[in-house]
C-alpha cells in the first residue's frame, strides 16, 4: 500500500516537547504517548489530545494542515452524537522556539488536536474482554445505546446512495486492492483471491435484500468503527472514535455497525456475547432481516481490521516488536474474514479430534472453531466441570473408566443439544476407543449430519518435547503427561474409513495449514489452491 506522508509530520523534538507535563494548559503529573497508523495520541492525567498524522492512504487524506483542522472539527461534531460529555474542543498547537511546540502562544499554528476527557483504561471494553469481565447486562446496554443512535441517525437521499450494490462492491474492491501490497506478509494471494471471489458471489446472492434495505432506510450516518477498543463501560456506555474521515465508510447499512462489534467479540473468543448483542439489537429494532446479510458485513469488518493492522508495518515510527504484533493480528483478522464467507457454505458437520495427549488437538479445534464458527467442546473442560473443579485444577482421580464414560456421555449430550439448534460442532477429545467414536457417529447419522474424524499424527519425540514445555505453563487445562501419552498409545484403537470420513493430519504442521487441509477436503477452498506448508507454532 502506497503511504504518502508529508515532511510536516511531527518531528521527534516536537513529540518530546509534548511529553513535558508543563506544556499542557492543565496540571498533570504524567504524559503518555501512543500512536496509530493515522494519529499521535497524548494522554495526560485527565485529558487526551489526539493529533492527526499527515498521511494519505487513499481512503483518507490528512496531508495538509487545513485538512487536518477540518477533520478534527468533524471528529468533534460526529463523536458528540454518542459521547457529548467526552469530546470537549479542537485546540491549536503552535510553534515554540526553534523546534518546540506548545498550546497557545503567538507562534505559527503547526497542528490541531482534538481534546477529550480521559476515560479509565480499566473500564475499556477491550481490557474487560481480555479478563472475561464483560457481562450480558452490559452487552444489552450497548445494544440499546446503538439502537437509539441508529434510530436518530441521518438517512436522507444523499446517504442512501452509499448502500447501493455498486457502492458496496466498489468499497470491497478498494479494500482488496489496498491489501494486495501485503500479500505474503499478512495474507496469501490465494486467500485474497478466495475472499474476493466469495464476496462477489455473496453480493450477487444478497443483491435483492441489499437493494431492499437501501429503499427501506437502513442506510444511515452510522459510527463506522464500532468495536471494543472504542467503547468504555464506565457507569454508562461511552462509544467514541467514530469514522470522521470518510463518508463512504460512515454512511452504511446499520447492519455494518452491528457486524463490527459482533466480529470483534468473536475475535476475542466470545461468540456467545456476539450472538447476544445481535439478538438484543434485533429485538429492540425489529430488524430481523439483517441476519441474511450479516456474513458479508462480518467478513468486511474483519477484513478492514486486517488491512489497517497491515498498514502499521509501513509506519517508520512504530518499532519492530509492535510491527510483529500488528502482523499477527492482521493475519488473524484475515483468517476470520475468510472464515465468515466460507462457513456459510459448510454443511452441518460433526468434527471429532482423534489422537493422544500432546498431539495438538485443542489448538487445532480452537483454530477451526475460530474460522468456521463451529462450537468447540473440550473434554478437558467438561471433565473438570463434571468434577466441580476449575479448569486449572489437576486431580488424578477423574481419569478412571467410570469418569471417562461420564465425560463422553456429557460430550455426546452437549453435541446433540447444539445440533438441535443448527450448530456445527468440534468435539476436542482423545477418542482412542472405537466405541466412543461410534456413539457420536450414530447420533450424527440420525440427523443427517456429516462426521469428519481428524486423526492427528505426531512423532513421539515431538510430543515429548511439547509435554515437557507444557509443565511450565500455568494456564494449561490438560493433565496429559509423557506417562499418560505412553498409556494412551499402548491401547489406542486407530480409526479407519469404515467409521466415517477420515482425515489423517500431519500435526507437526501449523494449525492454519491443518485447517486449510480440512477446508479443502470439505470442498470449501478453490480447487488447486495449494499452500506453502508452515511448521507448527506449538
Amino acid at each position: 500500500m502506497l503511504r504518502k506522508k508529508k515532511k510536516s509530520d511531527m518531528e521527534q523534538s516536537q513529540i518530546n516537547s509534548l511529553l513535558e507535563p508543563a506544556v499542557y494548559p492543565e496540571e498533570t503529573a504524567t504524559v503518555k504517548h501512543l500512536q496509530t497508523h493515522i494519529s499521535h495520541i497524548f494522554l495526560t492525567d485527565r485529558y487526551v489530545y489526539k493529533i492527526k498524522k499527515p498521511v494519505d492512504f487513499g481512503f483518507l487524506d490528512f496531508t495538509t494542515l487545513e485538512k487536518r483542522r477540518h477533520y478534527c472539527n468533524e471528529e468533534l461534531r460526529l463523536n458528540r452524537r454518542l459521547s457529548p460529555d467526552i469530546y470537549l474542543d479542537v485546540v491549536e498547537l503552535r510553534k515554540n522556539g526553534a523546534d518546540g511546540i506548545c498550546f497557545g502562544g503567538d507562534g505559527a499554528v503547526l497542528e490541531y488536536a482534538v481534546k477529550m476527557k480521559r476515560l479509565p483504561e480499566n473500564r475499556m471494553m477491550s481490557y474487560l474482554l481480555e479478563r472475561n469481565q464483560v457481562t450480558e447486562a452490559e452487552i444489552d446496554l450497548i445494544a440499546a445505546t446503538v439502537a437509539r443512535f441508529h434510530a436518530e441517525a441521518a438517512n436522507d437521499n444523499g446517504i442512501k446512495q452509499f448502500g447501493t450494490v455498486k457502492a458496496i462492491s466498489d468499497n470491497w474492491q478498494e479494500n482488496i486492492s489496498q491489501t494486495r501490497a501485503y500479500c505474503q506478509r499478512t495474507i496469501s494471494e490465494d486467500d485474497l483471491d478466495c475472499i474476493s471471489n466469495c464476496v462477489r458471489k455473496r453480493i450477487e446472492h444478497d443483491r435483492q435484500l441489499l437493494e431492499q434495505r437501501a429503499r427501506e432506510g437502513f442506510i444511515r450516518e452510522c459510527d463506522g468503527d464500532l468495536h471494543s477498543e472504542n467503547i468504555c463501560l464506565d457507569e454508562k456506555v461511552h462509544i467514541f472514535d467514530c469514522i470522521e474521515f470518510s463518508e463512504k465508510f460512515r454512511y452504511s447499512d446499520t447492519a455494518a455497525d452491528i457486524a463490527f462489534l459482533a466480529m470483534d467479540l468473536e475475535n476475542h473468543g466470545r461468540q456467545d456475547l456476539a450472538e447476544r448483542f445481535v439478538q438484543k439489537y434485533q429485538l429492540l429494532t425489529d430488524d430481523f432481516g439483517m441476519q441474511q446479510i450479516l456474513p458479508l458485513y462480518l467478513a468486511n469488518r474483519a477484513f478492514i481490521r486486517g488491512k489497517v493492522e497491515s498498514f502499521r508495518l509501513d509506519d517508520p515510527q512504530i518499532d519492530e516488536a509492535e510491527k510483529q504484533a500488528a502482523s499477527e493480528r492482521a493475519k488473524r483478522f484475515f483468517r476470520l474474514a475468510r472464515g465468515y464467507l466460507l462457513r456459510e457454505l459448510l454443511p452441518a458437520t460433526l468434527f471429532l479430534t482423534c489422537g493422544p495427549t500432546g498431539s495438538g488437538k485443542s489448538i487445532l479445534a480452537a483454530e477451526l472453531a475460530f474460522q468456521l464458527g463451529v462450537r468447540h467442546i473440550s473434554s478437558d473442560i467438561e471433565r473438570k466441570r463434571l468434577a466441580g473443579i476449575s479448569p486449572s485444577d489437576h486431580i488424578a482421580d477423574i481419569y478412571s473408566d467410570k469418569w471417562n464414560s461420564a465425560t463422553y456421555q456429557r460430550l455426546l449430550k452437549l453435541s446433540e443439544e447444539l445440533f438441535s439448534v443448527g450448530r456445527g460442532v468440534i468435539v476436542d477429545a482423545t477418542f482412542r476407543r472405537r466405541s466412543d467414536r461410534e456413539a457420536f457417529v450414530r447420533m450424527a447419522e440420525k440427523s443427517g449430519i456429516r462426521v469428519m474424524i481428524l486423526l492427528l499424527s505426531v512423532p513421539p519425540d515431538i510430543v515429548r518435547e511439547r509435554l515437557e514445555k507444557r509443565r511450565y505453563c500455568n494456564d494449561v487445562v490438560s493433565d496429559g503427561t509423557w506417562q499418560v501419552y505412553q498409556q494412551q498409545t499402548a491401547s489406542f484403537e486407530l480409526p479407519d474409513r469404515s467409521e466415517a470420513m477420515l482425515l489423517d493430519l500431519d500435526a507437526t504442521l501449523s494449525p492454519f495449514d491443518l485447517v486449510d487441509h480440512i477446508l479443502d477436503t470439505s470442498g470449501l477452498l478453490p480447487t488447486g489452491q495449494e499452500k506453502k506448508l508452515r511448521p507448527a507454532f506449538f
